[in-house]
């Protein structure tokens, strides 16, 4: 699971992306990427269901994997949203400064996530 954590939580903020424009200097979103990175890894490590689903698709076709992230979503509200809410300001800094912060190979999976 740590390529596709870490793909996808390379970088992020650490308040709410309502309150504030996100740093878009490097310094600014490597250190927001650590915050994320940070959450991301404690929520899973804490959430062994969820960590297992989303090292099972790492490993799994993308349609399989889509299906399989979806359906754990969908039985899994509270989880689903607490990571959202961990993955969110990501696409803050990608909408936002207009950089790429997830690695195209990992776009899909943060995609099921933040859309």
């Amino acid at each position: 699971i740590g390529s596709l954590i870490g793909g996808i939580t390379l970088a992020g903020l650490g308040t709410p992306a309502a309150f504030a424009a996100p740093d878009c200097s490097p310094a600014g979103v490597n250190s927001a990427a650590a915050a994320v990175n940070t959450q991301a890894q404690a929520y899973l490590m804490s959430h062994p269901a969820a960590n297992k689903v989303l090292m099972t698709a790492s490993l799994q076709p993308r349609p399989q994997a889509e299906a399989n992230l979806q359906a754990y979503a969908a039985s899994n509200p509270q989880e689903y949203a607490e990571f959202k809410a961990i993955l969110t300001p990501l696409a803050v800094i990608q909408n936002q400064c207009g950089v790429a912060v997830v690695p195209p190979q990992f776009q899909w999976a943060f995609d099921q996530f933040v859309n």
